[in-house]
Formats: C-alpha cells, structure tokens, sequence
C-alpha cells in the first residue's frame, strides 16, 4: 500500500524550554503538543492517533532499534506510523510527541534490567553525549565517516540556530573549530561556542 499524498505534516512546534526543573516530561509532552496543534490549526478534539515514544525498554524504541539492527530514526519512524494509520484509515489526525529534560536532569538515564543493552549500560550508565558517541564511532567504523564529515553536521546546526530564537547555542562555528574541540565523548567533540 502506498501512502503517497495520503498523509502530511500540517504543523510543528519547538517547545523554547531548554532548561525547566519546574516542568515534568509530561507537561513538556502536553505543551509541544498544543503548540503543533494550534501551528496546524487544530484542538485536542481533532486528534485520533497518537504517537509516542516512551513504553519500550532501556531507552525506549532507540535500545530496540539498536538490538534488532534496524535503521532509521525512532522519530522518523513514528511518522511513518502514523502516516500508515492515517492511510489505513486508522485515524485522520495522528499527533507526536517527544520531550525530554537532559539540561534539568544531566544524571545517568536509569537503566531497565529487562532491556537488550542493560548488560552493557548498567556498570557506567548512559547520557546523551556517549550514546550519540558511540552511534558515531560505529557509522565512522562501517563507513569510513571522518571527525571533519561529522563537524559538519554542528556546523549546519549552528547555521540554522541564526533564525530559531529559542536555540540554546546561537554562535556558529566552523569544521575547524569543532574538530579540534575537547573531546565529549568518543569520536564526539565539544564544540560549543
């Protein structure tokens, strides 16, 4: 079954807290939400799909995406979903959320016994820098990706934070700046000014 011109974005939403020890995840979730809603032009009432990450183990889809090797982002996949359930019929306006508070809460993520990498994470705990790091240092290993071909994706970054006010690091830098930046995390520089 194709889906082609049979589902489409119609509205997006940043939420500009980068920093919010008085927010829970939830709040953050219900916020981004009515903010996608209302770029859209819709309420609560009109969504009858929703989509969100969260319920899977270890850290959610991403640690079963991981296990079963599959590729692709666990958030794109979400819209893939829901574009299928809309397809299909299942609904007519799905939502998506993700939130987090890794600024708020810079401890370890708690590990779930039950997940596929539990046996790996549990002895030194998992935070955003070395699991993107070692994302990197295997796409580097399969690929022959370079420091200076990952640099770029901060670069870019930093371009696009000239036109999002809410962008918690506004500065732009260059390839340069990034490669030779601290290390944050295996093959993961600290570029951040």
């Amino acid at each position: 079954m194709s889906i082609k011109g049979k589902a489409f974005i119609m509205g997006a939403y940043e939420h500009p807290t980068r920093k919010a020890p008085d927010k829970s995840v939830a709040q953050i979730h219900a916020e981004a939400a009515k903010g996608a809603l209302e770029d859209a032009g819709l309420t609560k009432d009109d969504v009858d799909g929703y989509f969100c990450a969260g319920d899977a183990p270890g850290l959610g889809p991403l640690s079963m995406v991981d296990y079963m090797g599959l590729s692709g982002s666990t958030y794109i996949a979400h819209v893939a979903h829901a574009a299928e359930a809309i397809a299909a019929g299942k609904c007519s306006v799905a939502l998506i959320t993700l939130a987090g508070k890794p600024l708020s809460s810079p401890v370890p993520r708690a590990v779930i016994p039950t997940a596929p990498d539990a046996s790996y994470e549990s002895p030194y705990g998992i935070v955003v820098a070395n699991a993107y790091g070692l994302c990197a240092q295997r796409h580097m290993y399969e690929y022959g990706t370079t420091s200076e071909q990952l640099a770029w994706v901060k670069v870019a970054a930093s371009h696009h934070a000239q036109y999002n006010e809410h962008a918690f690091l506004r500065d732009v830098v260059t390839v340069e700046q990034v490669v030779n930046s601290s290390i944050a995390a295996s093959s993961l520089t600290a570029a951040v000014h």
